[in-house]
């Protein structure tokens, strides 16, 4: 992948499963998660779902996928607001520095804009600082701390 063309944009197809689930694993794989290919069905599932709140984007690039973005849209009672948060964003590591993330995440505030929401939010690892620096030219740092809770039974 040599092209220097910006990466088209489109929403996630059936016929993009054998590519978006070489990504998804890699993607799983970058954040150390266990092998599941259980994992990788079901969320496949849930964005072939129309019905289903999460949403992908893929980047094209040279004729192939380069990356993808898994969304939902989101209210927040606080605000009174709407918005898009990015769950999952990815890019080949043989695409990287060529503007998929930067073109997906364009995507998402333009449709988020065009439909009237607030923001486009989303979260990543503390030590994720290649993520990082492209994020720090497209969007403002927050100081929110995030937690994780197990479900019990009280």
């Amino acid at each position: 992948m040599a092209s220097s063309a910006t990466p088209s944009i489109r929403p996630l197809a059936p016929a993009d499963e054998a590519r978006w689930r070489v990504l998804f694993r890699a993607y799983r794989e970058f954040y150390e998660l266990p092998e599941s290919e259980d994992v990788v069905s079901r969320v496949w599932g849930w964005l072939m779902d129309a019905s289903h709140e999460c949403n992908a984007l893929v980047a094209e690039a040279d004729g192939a996928i380069a990356g993808f973005a898994h969304y939902r849209r989101f209210s927040t009672p606080y605000t009174g607001t709407t918005g898009i948060y990015l769950d999952d964003l990815f890019t080949d590591p043989a695409a990287r520095g060529r503007g998929v993330g930067r073109a997906l995440i364009g995507r998402l505030t333009e449709m988020a804009a065009v439909e009237g929401h607030e923001v486009v939010e989303w979260a990543t690892a503390a030590d994720n600082h290649q993520a990082q620096a492209l994020y720090d030219t497209l969007a403002t740092r927050t100081s929110w701390v995030t937690y994780e809770a197990e479900p019990t039974i009280i």
